[in-house]
């Protein structure tokens, strides 16, 4: 028997098949084979095709089928986890209305802006835990805004996942934890954000239904059975946005466990038992994928929109289009640390919430032709997202997050030894590798919702670590001094867009 995980991110989708047994990864695959695109019409929009999510998870449906002798029908249970924050808008007949507002589009940062002053910080973070700042609510009040014939159209609103699980079952439903995420979740009153929604205008109806994190929130439909491959009426029994689900992957679910991930945003999620928050929303909470009104578990949240996009964009225009990512892994190895002096901002992916929504956009600082070389400019680039990260936990800290231990997939930019080693030297943090990833903790997940495995132990009793990384205790000076330059060129560069 198995269970059939989705991960719909940004640059693809992937289905990733589990045994239930052994709770080990039988099948994957992802489509496209390419990044999938972002249109930007304007500079700082970022949107997508709801519709190529689903063209592309069918294509890695059926490949998924084609690599195993698993019968369809021997799939007992569904689960998906997707890109955060986006809106989706439908029509009453399920008809999507206009491209998804994607996460890192920053067209709403005034508008989130403006509501938090208006409605009070203080009320804000005690109800909403953050600011309205640029996420789903926001994004739907600027779809109001400035289309409000297309806005007169909508009946229901949702986020990627949920328009998958919508395309799977024919059901329009959200979680709590989705809610959260978008800024539409009351902690305070444990409903939703009448507040914001009263504020901006927006009719509670809009709102999907809610369904359980974990629990069977729909049946595969007969035409997405026809469309995708798979048998009519398995469930559809977990959902999660990807860094909750991340977390949920590497079993981090108890106050005080930390995990990362380095696609191509960066995060860092610590799970908290008490609330609190960053009075200046730099970081943000989000109700996590165990969190109940009686037992408290906060997802803290540390969002680097510009990180191993910084790595793509050297290999595509720097002229390491024909090198893999492990010898450009390779040839930063062999610069020293602090790459000669050279300073990178990964920063050119939108607005960064950790710098207070400023998009100060990406810069190279300190460049000498004499010098520095190709192999200095790949391993500044991988300095600069690390210390983007120890900026960011710097922050969490004051939250009570504490990373002693950070738990991450074995992928992205943690493949670099570079990477690994800069992490845990500049923050002094053990690095656990796990051979695990969005799509197999969706499909664990769903096990869960179906009853397959009992409790969360049970689920991931084959979790494998694949390797563990200690701080290098004698070169944490020359880590800290790297960093230091770093900061210096980062505050220089903030101070600059007051």
């Amino acid at each position: 028997m198995y269970l059939l995980g989705y991960d719909i991110g940004s640059s693809s989708v992937k289905a990733s098949l589990v045994n239930i047994q052994t709770g080990l990864c039988t099948a994957s695959a992802f489509y496209p084979k390419k990044e999938m695109p972002i249109t930007a019409v304007n500079p700082g929009w970022a949107e997508q095709d709801p519709l190529m999510w689903w063209e592309n998870l069918k294509l890695a449906t059926r490949e998924v089928l084609a690599k195993t002798a698993a019968a369809g029908k021997e799939i007992k249970a569904i689960g998906i986890s997707y890109q955060m924050h986006g809106l989706v808008c439908v029509d009453k007949n399920m008809q999507v209305l206009r491209p998804s507002i994607i996460w890192c589009d920053s067209r709403a940062v005034g508008i989130g802006e403006k509501a938090f002053r208006a409605l009070g910080e203080a009320n804000c973070l005690q109800q909403l835990l953050n600011s309205p700042g640029n996420f789903t609510a926001s994004k739907l009040r600027w779809v109001k805004v400035n289309e409000p014939a297309l806005y007169e159209r909508i009946h229901n609103i949702m986020l990627p996942g949920d328009y998958i699980a919508m395309k799977l079952t024919g059901e329009v439903s959200t979680t709590i934890s989705g809610l959260s995420e978008g800024i539409l979740w009351d902690f305070k009153g444990n409903k939703p954000a009448t507040m914001l929604l009263n504020h901006y205008g927006i009719s509670g109806e809009l709102l999907p239904k809610l369904s359980g994190t974990f629990s069977e929130q729909g049946r595969l439909t007969r035409s997405a059975a026809d469309e995708t491959g798979l048998p009519e009426g398995i469930p559809v029994s977990y959902r999660a946005g990807d860094q909750p689900n991340n977390a949920f992957s590497l079993n981090v679910l108890e106050p005080g466990e930390i995990a990362a991930t380095a696609g191509t945003s960066g995060v860092v999620y610590g799970v908290s038992g008490v609330v609190k928050y960053d009075p200046l929303s730099r970081v943000n909470t989000f109700a996590h994928v165990n969190h109940t009104e009686k037992s408290t578990r906060l997802g803290v949240l540390l969002c680097i929109n510009g990180t191993g996009i910084l790595n793509s964009w050297i290999k595509h225009n720097a002229g390491y289009a024909e090198s893999s990512y492990d010898a450009m892994n390779h040839a930063a190895s062999e610069v020293p640390v602090g790459s000669g002096g050279l300073v990178i901002l990964p920063f050119g992916n939108g607005a960064e919430r950790m710098l207070g929504n400023k998009d100060t956009g990406s810069s190279v600082s300190n460049l000498s032709f004499n010098i520095h070389t190709g192999k200095h400019l790949l391993r500044a680039a991988q300095e600069g997202i690390v210390f983007a990260f120890h900026y960011g936990m710097e922050i969490m800290k004051q939250t009570g997050i504490e990373p002693a231990v950070i738990r991450a997939g074995q992928a992205n930019m943690f493949l670099s030894p570079v990477f690994r080693n800069t992490l845990a030297g500049v923050t002094g943090a053990v690095i656990e590798l796990y051979d695990t990833d969005g799509a197999q903790g969706a499909a664990k997940g769903a096990g869960i919702g179906a009853g397959y495995y009992k409790s969360f132990p049970e689920a991931f009793s084959g979790l494998k670590k694949i390797m563990t990384v200690e701080p290098d205790a004698g070169r944490k000076s020359e880590y800290m001094a790297a960093y230091k330059k770093w900061e210096e060129v980062l505050e220089r560069e903030v101070k600059s867009e007051k």
